[in-house]
């Protein structure tokens, strides 16, 4: 069994007094460890009949205080986003012996956002984005990859745009934990909540 050993105790005054601001940090500090995505995080969402379920998406900046990610509103996510706007964020960075959580409600971003985005994408990211029936079964991989030789050549021909089906969501937070290993299991945990007006950190128990 693996022992954290690795961190000083993480105190209230360590931290920036704006939960985002100090995600940043952990971000920037998960970059330089040499992390391979050090934007990855779970998102996890619920059904309106409370059945859970969960993946990975990209974090890619923030909008008025929140996490941002792109998905396609017709997914799975999609369509449980759509019924229960609530949701939770979490970041794993083994290599520095820390996690972020998040919890919130999840709206979309404006269309000019999403479209301003999704220009500066890939070629090839933009065409899967609008390809792509994500969630949906597909006869095969040979079938999914004719379809998307098909639109590369469409799209190289007449151009391409954002299609409506895909875009940003932003997850307004209440509650951001940061978490810390230390030795013997004594993890450092130290909680955001928004009580209207500002934020009140709080540490919880390991």
């Amino acid at each position: 069994m693996a022992q954290y050993t690795r961190n000083p105790p993480l105190e209230a005054a360590d931290l920036d007094r704006d939960p985002m601001r100090q995600l940043e940090q952990w971000i920037e500090a998960a970059r330089a460890a040499g992390m391979i995505e050090p934007t990855a995080m779970t998102l996890a969402t619920a059904s309106v009949e409370g059945v859970p379920s969960a993946r990975i998406v990209l974090y890619k900046g923030q909008h008025d205080g929140g996490p941002v990610f792109y998905s396609n509103y017709q997914s799975h996510k999609g369509r449980e986003l759509q019924e229960n706007p609530h949701a939770a964020l979490v970041f794993w960075w083994d290599r520095l012996e820390r996690q972020v959580r998040i919890e919130g409600r999840v709206e979309r971003l404006p269309r000019a956002m999403s479209d301003d985005y999704f220009k500066s994408r890939p070629f090839e990211s933009q065409v899967s984005a609008a390809v792509s029936r994500q969630s949906q079964p597909v006869a095969s991989r040979d079938a999914l990859d004719e379809r998307m030789r098909a639109a590369e050549e469409r799209a190289r021909a007449e151009g391409i745009e954002c299609p409506a089906h895909w875009g940003g969501y932003c997850l307004r937070p209440t509650v951001v934990e940061f978490w810390q290993g230390r030795h013997g299991r004594a993890h450092d945990r130290l909680c955001y909540r928004w009580m209207g007006e500002d934020w009140r950190i709080e540490r919880l128990e390991p």
